[in-house]
């Protein structure tokens, strides 16, 4: 196969999923970026089971109404997760920003989850 930009981040993701591990404690937070959306998970790499998750598709963010581009989405996103995080008791996670530049919208996303209290 030839070689894409899908591979690279591939390889960088497996990479980086070598050293971080999420707990029931402290989970890690997964973000998944496409061109169009941005998806958030926290996942207990011990039981090997996704504890919650939001998108910018998810209803609730629907409700919430966000006016702008997608750094706003990522932003809403990151606030919800770290609502229903909070609401679950867990207030540390490990981040993880799958292979992605911590630049644009996952840095929106982290920051926003940052702010709503969750520690990193």
């Amino acid at each position: 196969m030839k070689p894409t930009k899908y591979f690279g981040r591939r390889r960088r993701h497996l990479h980086l999923r070598n050293k971080i591990k999420g707990t029931g404690d402290r989970p890690r937070l997964v973000v998944f970026r496409s061109n169009r959306h941005i998806y958030a998970q926290a996942v207990d790499d011990s039981e090997g089971k996704v504890i919650t998750g939001v998108s910018s598709l998810s209803a609730a963010l629907k409700e919430v109404k966000v006016k702008g581009d997608k750094k706003a989405f990522a932003e809403a996103v990151g606030r919800l997760i770290a609502a229903k995080l909070s609401k679950l008791g867990i207030k540390k996670v490990v981040f993880d920003r799958a292979g992605y530049r911590y630049h644009g919208r996952v840095k929106a996303l982290a920051d926003a989850a940052r702010k709503e209290g969750l520690e990193f």
